[in-house]
């Protein structure tokens, strides 16, 4: 069974940065593209995207201030969010990318920025 599971969030002032973790139990890792995904609350938005090779894309929302990376190695995904914004106030979760309507979500990280 696949679990994930995410971390790295907390209160921030706008403009500050974080930085979010998200390991991953199981062999499907390295061979998947892996995305981050923020609810706020409503519906869950795709915020960037990694394919398995290192290849990255983002949202217009984020880009230019966050930076999606994995480690093959370490069964990790990261997300470095930088100039945050209080627009960027939400749980953001890691899953495969696509998720799949069968995906179990795992519990987030909760991300607070501060005006």
């Amino acid at each position: 069974q696949v679990q994930l599971v995410e971390s790295g969030g907390g209160l921030v002032q706008t403009g500050g940065s974080l930085r979010l973790s998200c390991t991953v139990s199981g062999s499907f890792f390295s061979n998947n593209a892996m995305g981050w995904y923020r609810q706020n609350p409503g519906k869950r938005d795709l915020v960037a995207i990694i394919s398995s090779g290192g290849r990255a894309d983002y949202a217009d929302s984020v880009k230019g201030r966050f930076t999606i990376s994995r480690d093959n190695a370490k069964n990790t995904l990261y997300l470095q969010m930088n100039n945050l914004k209080p627009e960027d106030a939400a749980t953001y979760y890691c899953a495969p990318a696509p998720a799949g309507p069968t995906w179990v979500w795992g519990k987030g990280t909760l991300v607070t920025v501060s005006s």
